[in-house]
């Protein structure tokens, strides 16, 4: 994590620092902009990815699938309340 003020040329060559080095890893960058929000993004080797949305950038992180789950199968009473039901002890 860089947290900076670098000019927009320092920016780029640690952007490419970055890229170069970021093996299997994978990288975000957040800077400010003259656009209405005031930043923008990029991304390398991310699945979240920055959109348009209306003048908006945002960044879109896809669905992902739960796996489904099987709901644990009930096998009845247990014998405590079997007891409580049928009042034995």
């Amino acid at each position: 994590m860089f947290i900076g003020n670098p000019s927009a040329r320092i920016r780029e060559a640690l952007w490419a620092e970055v890229r170069e080095y970021a093996g299997n890893g994978r990288a975000l960058l957040a800077y400010t902009t003259n656009n209405e929000q005031g930043y923008t993004f990029e991304t390398f080797k991310h699945q979240w990815v920055p959109v348009d949305h209306e003048g908006l950038m945002l960044i879109h992180r896809p669905h992902q699938q739960r796996p489904e789950v099987a709901p644990a199968k009930q096998k009845g009473w247990n014998k405590a309340a079997k007891r409580r039901r049928y009042g034995r002890k």
